[in-house]
């Protein structure tokens, strides 16, 4: 149907307007266009997503190698959650880099990478420059898009609380560690173009813990899933705790490297390695809410 040409009151002409079908086929076709336009732009976020980076100790470290032999890591820079990676981007075509580091490194920060270092790095001392060496978040989130933190099982010797819950006190007590996670979360929020993964603590195996510090690492580790957790952000947590407890209490002594040492064994490493490195790709493809 066509509108009829005339004159207006004024002696002006009417132009003849386009067919109204015309006009509904431009709308659907910008509508699909904009959606289309939506979804290649959410597709483009996540293939942004190249540059990942993985900061730990000695725990992590374990779990970075996996059943690799430390002599073939030294020589040609091997480990599993690398070639796990290496062998996803030429199955997949796709470029992630994935990168591992020692954070904070002993000095001249300390041997310390506990709730309360990561809000004095990335928190208290937040900003451009780095501190005591250390790299902010600012630096971080400018070269890495993914940023993966983890804390080592000494975190797991967890004092009672007093009742007084201080923000900048290094003790080990819940009420310290509850402080010092919902401002490292409100951190995290600031960097929007960034995702961020958290293991929950790594634990003590049963002859290193006490009954009461390892039922308060228990409550903590709860307590970030159910309480400190939340749906929809640019932070995912990755139940470590779980998977060296499988529901007890301790780190399972046939996963620990020895009777004395909390450390993961290198078959435990092996097994949880795959395991990690599908979370961080699951977290970066969406698929991790």
């Amino acid at each position: 149907m066509r509108l009829i040409p005339g004159k207006t009151g004024s002696g002006r002409t009417i132009p003849i307007n386009a067919p109204i079908e015309a006009i509904w086929f431009t709308l659907r076709y910008l509508s699909v266009l904009l959606v289309c336009l939506l979804f290649i732009s959410c597709e483009s976020n996540q293939k942004d997503m190249k540059k990942i980076i993985f900061l730990h100790h000695s725990t992590g470290k374990n779990i970075w190698m996996g059943e690799t032999n430390k002599y073939i890591n030294k020589l040609i820079q091997k480990s599993d959650v690398r070639d796990y990676f290496n062998n996803y981007n030429k199955k997949n075509k796709s470029d992630f880099l994935i990168e591992e580091r020692i954070f904070p490194k002993e000095n001249p920060y300390g041997w310390k990478n506990y709730p309360y270092d990561y809000y004095n790095i990335w928190v208290k001392n937040a900003g451009g420059e780095p501190y005591m060496e250390e790299p902010t978040l600012e630096i971080l989130s400018k070269e890495y898009e993914v940023i993966i933190f983890k804390h080592c099982y000494p975190v797991s010797k967890i004092l009672a609380d007093t009742g007084f819950p201080d923000i900048n006190s290094e003790e080990k007590r819940i009420e310290n560690y509850k402080l010092q996670y919902n401002a490292i979360r409100n951190k995290l929020h600031q960097f929007h173009n960034n995702k961020f993964i958290v293991w929950t603590p790594a634990v003590c195996i049963k002859n290193q813990l006490t009954e009461d510090e390892a039922k308060r690492t228990q409550e903590f580790r709860r307590w970030m899933i159910d309480e400190w957790d939340e749906a929809g952000d640019n932070i995912f947590i990755w139940d470590f705790y779980s998977y060296e407890t499988e529901g007890g209490l301790y780190l399972l002594d046939k996963y620990a490297v020895g009777p004395a040492n909390s450390h993961p064994n290198r078959e435990f490493s092996g097994k949880v390695a795959p395991l990690f490195c599908k979370f961080i790709i699951d977290v970066i493809n969406g698929t991790v809410k």
